[in-house]
């Protein structure tokens, strides 16, 4: 008689459902990545259960941080690639669900611990808090909350970096009274700011108005 072993079945018998557990299941999901968060959805706590049946289907339950995720079409596709060609599935059901409030803020954390480990090293210091000043619209006070912020921070002793990525109607410059062109290193990649002291700080100042004549230019 012939010995079968794991992962091995006997020539024209199709394998059970029954071979396969849900713990394999989990672990093959380790390979979908979430597109938005950039870790799998195992490890983000969005698999939440898989039941398989001895008929051979597979019911996979996936807590999405928003019902309306635009992104589920695509974790749809990457679930059924993983699960559909294993030996014994008939079918693969995804139930959706949402995750809750507590969860999402723990997914959330995962995430962004995930893509600190991965992230490149840097001179930018880890304590380093980052602002963004934006709006849909022009006209709305922008720049002027920004200059105002960065100068205020600037006062109290703090290094303020201040990135103007406006590129049709920049006035950070004029704003701040400096004028100027940024000079930097093409081979690295490199931008050397405007530095003007402020206060018992210093602010370093990226714009567009540092490499056009006249505001109109752009």
């Amino acid at each position: 008689m012939r010995d079968t072993r794991a992962g091995e079945h006997l020539p024209g018998k199709r394998p059970s459902a029954a071979e396969l557990s849900s713990e394999q299941v989990l672990e093959l999901l380790r390979g979908v990545i979430d597109p938005e968060l950039g870790s799998n959805i195992v490890e983000l706590g969005m698999a939440k259960d898989v039941i398989v049946e001895p008929d051979g289907l597979v019911d996979v339950t996936i807590a999405l941080t928003t019902s309306g995720c635009p992104l589920r079409a695509q974790i749809q596709r990457d679930v059924r690639a993983r699960i559909e060609g294993l030996p014994g599935v008939t079918k693969v059901h995804i139930t959706w669900t949402e995750l809750t409030a507590e969860e999402k803020a723990a997914t959330m954390a995962k995430a962004r611990w995930n893509v600190s480990q991965d992230a490149p090293e840097t001179e930018i210091p880890a304590t380093t808090r980052v602002l963004m000043v934006a709006s849909g619209k022009g006209g709305v006070g922008k720049s002027s909350v920004t200059v105002n912020l960065a100068a205020a921070m600037a006062r109290r002793g703090f290094t303020v970096g201040v990135m103007d990525a406006d590129i049709w109607g920049f006035s950070i410059p004029r704003m701040l009274g400096i004028e100027g062109r940024l000079g930097g290193s093409p081979e690295a990649g490199k931008i050397d700011p405007i530095q003007m002291p402020v206060g018992e700080g210093l602010l370093k100042v990226v714009s567009m108005g540092f490499l056009v004549e006249r505001e109109e230019t752009a």
